[in-house]
């Protein structure tokens, strides 16, 4: 519902609240995600685990945001759409604007690309054998591929969430570093709780507008989450890695880009199930999503191994492999392919 109902439902009207609330997303995580460093460095925290968990947990809520509003309104389709196109976003265009705004080659560290790349990759894996499950242990009658996602199902990637915290945990442990008085923390929370409420408001009304927009022009729920609402609830976490790649942080820049993927496929999506109970999940649809996530996974995990750092070259060809893809959804949406199957 447009505005709560307050202006009536149309094309131009559900294409400007659209555009609003991406603009609101952007305020509201800038200040989520200051608040976010703020709150890593009066506590000090790694630059790798203030990138893979506090920043990115930051910069993702749009999309926890997007995927819980989503299940509400009964089309989880674009909520988990959402999460998988701006995983691929995060993975392909991310790196590669930021390799482009560095000075120099963005330089990645073994940590970044033994421990928050490759279970990044765990996660995507963990996510698909999950769906998997769904359709095995709760199919959907009279469908060969449907099934349902229950709050059971849900519980596998968050526990593999909870590893991944109990190893950010330890590396802050073996760190010990000391914190930064002169930061307010009170003052730091403040801002993250604000910058949580306005990110809430614009998400519910992102997912209403592309909601009634696909409707209108017959776009499956599924490609619209893809492109249209992982993008706008990808730009936080393009201006923070993008900033910090500026500063010559890559690995801050960098941890940003696997932890926000971490929490947006090991969380975001359960959180969605928990709330509602159980979704319907079309594997034939998620399954095609996600062979394209794990090969650009593979091509920036290919470009980061290479002298541990990212080239100008290499940026482009991510952003050329992400231009492929849009083609190729757009191609999907006017019936030009047909390799995901819609129902």
């Amino acid at each position: 519902m447009v505005l709560w109902g307050l202006v009536p439902s149309s094309p131009a009207a559900n294409v400007l609240v659209l555009m609003v609330a991406t603009a609101l997303v952007w305020v509201g995580s800038g200040w989520l995600e200051e608040s976010a460093e703020n709150l890593a460095a009066y506590y000090g925290l790694p630059a790798v685990v203030q990138g893979s968990v506090v920043v990115a947990v930051g910069s993702s809520f749009p999309e926890l945001a997007s995927v819980v509003f989503a299940a509400l309104a009964g089309a989880f389709d674009i909520g988990i759409g959402a999460v998988v196109g701006s995983a691929i976003f995060n993975v392909l265009v991310i790196p590669s604007l930021s390799g482009l705004a560095a000075d120099d080659d963005l330089s990645a560290s073994r940590a970044i690309v033994y421990k928050e790349a490759q279970f990044y990759m765990l996660a995507v894996s963990a996510l698909v054998v999950t769906l998997a499950l769904a359709v095995i242990y709760a199919p959907i009658p009279g469908t060969t591929l449907d099934g349902e996602l229950t709050r059971p199902l849900a519980m596998i990637p968050l526990l593999l969430y909870g590893l991944y915290l109990f190893i950010q945990w330890q590396d802050v442990s073996d760190a010990n570093q000391p914190g930064d008085a002169d930061i307010s923390a009170a003052r730091a929370w403040g801002t993250l709780a604000a910058g949580l409420l306005v990110i809430l408001v614009a998400v519910e009304q992102l997912v209403h507008s592309v909601e009634s927009l696909g409707q209108t022009f017959g776009v499956p729920e599924f490609l619209l989450g893809v492109t249209v609402v992982a993008a706008a609830t990808s730009l936080p976490d393009t201006l923070v890695s993008v900033q910090s790649a500026r500063e010559g942080n890559g690995a801050t820049s960098l941890g940003n880009v696997f932890g926000s993927n971490t929490f947006d496929l090991l969380v975001a999506v359960p959180v969605g199930v928990l709330i509602v109970g159980a979704v319907p999940v079309n594997f034939a649809v998620a399954v095609p999503m996600f062979a394209v996530l794990t090969l650009a996974t593979i091509a920036l995990f290919t470009a980061l191994r290479t002298d541990l750092s990212l080239t100008t070259i290499e940026s482009v060809a991510l952003l050329a492999g992400y231009a492929l893809f849009v083609v190729w959804v757009v191609l999907e949406t006017l019936g030009v392919t047909a390799v995901i199957k819609s129902v």
